[in-house]
């Protein structure tokens, strides 16, 4: 167990690079079991996710060869020893679930245990199953998932349930080396989906729609290796302007894509946030010392500012956009529609000295700008902690956050890159 110290009240700025897409990331690791051939995957985030799910590879009889120098992975899956996976890391990371596509699709069987990663409400798989059956699997569980496609796996038209990420690429990987076509409606379309599809194409897949809600992927007999470099992550771009805006600092962020930016600099708008983004350099620069407004609605009514499936705002980044207002003047209204546990962190908040109300687990109201103070708080999940900590950046005093190991999981070595940029914080290895 580790936990943060933090100094308030130092501006962060400087130049940020913005590192491979976790999201991405860790679906492409687990496609590179869909061929026997080396793949190469670069701008690979260094997080505990990544190395949880090379772990797991390894685990499987995957040679794993690491050039953390270089953020690249060679991955040679010529061999599957065992569709087994291990309990402990299963249990470990929310990715664990993404072996049971390509496993299937590969060796006809799997067989898996709950995966772990952060409490934010219930995460279901029943979409991964059902999808996975209409393919042609069998899927039994008890304490672990087991699937079993011994006559290998069929195209089929689908019709998802929920646009979720994670089951979308399940299915894509399945329906890759599947018999036939398969035509998947609902589909998740966010950047790392797209990511995960072109690899595959890459690959020699035939994967048309990429970037809507209705994907058809022709079936082949077999894929090839690649080199493929992940996407950047528009998360990890949008926690590192909330943090020098709330400290008013002059930072540049580095390897912005502009697909991305469309999506992610609505909700910055509305807190009247300004920014200069060079296309060509791909670079986003955020001008120190802003004086940041609400935008209200028409008539002057509280604006509501509402996650969803992309390219409506991600989920990922509401607990950074709640410190945000804390520190913006005006009122705004937060509605988490995805996720029935996301906004309990706001408590600690409140211990800080910010001004909201929360309404219900799915919505709160959030009044600045006010200032914040040091606390006591400990990180519940990967982007709450994250938060608590650009909270605690703002705060005067210090700032003490617990089980600062659940932000390893979604940013690298945040800590010391944070320190580069400007802060004041001390890592606390306690026994």
């Amino acid at each position: 167990m580790s936990k943060f110290i933090i100094q308030g009240k130092k501006p962060i700025g400087g130049v940020h690079r913005t590192p491979g897409n976790k999201n991405a990331a860790l679906p492409m690791l687990a496609a590179s079991l869909l061929t026997s051939e080396p793949v190469t995957l670069r701008n690979l985030p260094l997080i505990a996710d990544v190395r949880t799910m090379l772990d797991l590879l390894s685990d499987m009889g995957v040679e794993v060869r690491l050039n953390q120098e270089k953020r690249e992975v060679t991955l040679h899956a010529k061999k599957i020893r065992s569709t087994h996976l291990s309990r402990e890391l299963c249990g470990k990371v929310r990715s664990s679930i993404l072996f049971a596509g390509p496993l299937l699709a590969r060796c006809g069987k799997a067989k898996l245990y709950p995966p772990g990663g952060d409490v934010i409400g219930r995460r279901r798989i029943d979409t991964h199953l059902d999808g996975l059956r209409q393919l042609g699997a069998a899927v039994t569980s008890s304490s672990a998932y087991v699937f079993n496609a011994a006559k290998g796996l069929e195209g089929a038209h689908l019709l998802l349930d929920e646009a979720s990420v994670t089951a979308t690429e399940n299915i894509v990987m399945a329906a890759a080396l599947a018999k036939g076509t398969t035509v998947l409606y609902n589909s998740a379309c966010e950047p790392h989906v797209q990511n995960l599809c072109a690899m595959i194409n890459a690959m020699g897949g035939s994967i048309s729609g990429i970037g809507t809600n209705r994907l058809t992927i022709e079936g082949v007999q077999e894929l090839r290796g690649t080199e493929q470099r992940v996407g950047p992550d528009y998360i990890d771009t949008g926690s590192y302007m909330v943090a020098a805006l709330i400290t008013g600092g002059d930072l540049t962020i580095e390897d912005v894509e502009v697909a991305d930016l469309n999506v992610l600099i609505k909700p910055f708008r509305r807190f009247g946030v300004k920014y200069h983004f060079d296309t060509a350099a791909k670079t986003l620069r955020l001008p120190p010392r802003q004086k940041l407004k609400t935008e209200y609605d028409f008539g002057d009514a509280i604006p509501k500012i509402e996650d969803g499936p992309w390219p409506m705002l991600p989920s990922d980044l509401m607990s950074a956009l709640i410190v945000l207002a804390t520190q913006t003047r005006g009122t705004t209204l937060f509605f988490e529609k995805m996720f029935e546990s996301r906004m309990y962190f706001v408590d600690y908040l409140l211990g800080m000295g910010a001004r909201l109300v929360p309404c219900d687990p799915h919505r709160i109201v959030v009044t600045g700008p006010t200032p914040l103070h040091g606390s006591r708080v400990a990180s519940p999940d990967i982007r709450a902690g994250m938060a608590l900590l650009i909270a605690a950046l703002s705060a005067r005093g210090e700032t003490e956050i617990l089980n600062a190991g659940s932000i390893d999981r979604g940013y690298e070595a945040v800590e010391h890159e944070l320190c580069r940029l400007g802060a004041s914080i001390e890592r606390v290895t306690e026994r």
